[in-house]
């Protein structure tokens, strides 16, 4: 029987989780608080498609240990070396890396704008804090994605609620800690729904700090 106010698949997985972590534990392995999927998608710049943007991403792997993590890291390019456009995503199992999926729709993203140079140095260490639950507020974090584009590369965290302005700083202020992002750089934020009316994933962000 499910928990009072979850659903049966959401107490289904994290029964599954517990019994994974027990046999990763025995197994001398060093299970994540979560189970994630690392996502990619590659669109041919200037080409209009059929394909609708759900279709056209790809689930690379998924792991839930420390070592799965690295196996599946080390194989993936380095953003310096995908072409443009190409995106990845580090999502909570259970979360598509979409704006209309349940977990992400009343929520939004810290978007985080780099040069190309170092956008993977700072992937890297976002990456880490989120696995590693280091994040503020980590349960309301969904996933994030690094979106790298011909002049920049942008960084973006998501998280469940857009209108929990606590919750919302309060993991401004850890990706900065986490980061160590120099003063220079602007964080914004935006809501997805605002992403659904305008049909833009970074413009027109309303909170910047």
């Amino acid at each position: 029987m499910a928990l009072e106010g979850s659903s049966d698949e959401e107490e289904l997985r994290r029964l599954r989780d517990t019994d994974d972590k027990e046999r990763h534990i025995r197994a001398g392995l060093h299970p994540l608080q979560q189970r994630f999927v690392f996502w990619y998608t590659r669109r041919t710049p200037g080409v209009r498609s059929h394909i609708s943007y759900e279709d056209s991403m790809k689930k690379i792997a998924e792991f839930s240990t420390v070592e799965g993590f690295w196996s599946c890291y080390c194989h993936l390019s380095r953003p310096s070396n995908c072409p443009n456009p190409t995106d990845f995503h580090l999502f909570k199992e259970g979360i598509r890396p979409l704006w209309e999926d349940t977990a992400n729709r009343n929520g939004g993203k810290w978007i985080v704008r780099f040069k190309k140079i170092v956008s993977g140095r700072f992937w890297e260490d976002l990456v880490l804090a989120m696995i590693g639950d280091q994040l503020d507020y980590s349960d309301s974090v969904c996933g994030a994605v690094l979106s790298i584009r011909f002049g920049e590369d942008i960084l973006s965290v998501w998280n469940r609620n857009a209108s929990d302005n606590q919750a919302v700083m309060a993991l401004r202020d850890s990706i900065k800690r986490h980061l160590h992002l120099p003063t220079s750089y602007v964080m914004e934020y935006k809501p997805h729904d605002a992403s659904l009316r305008d049909n833009s994933s970074f413009r027109n962000a309303w909170l910047r700090g």
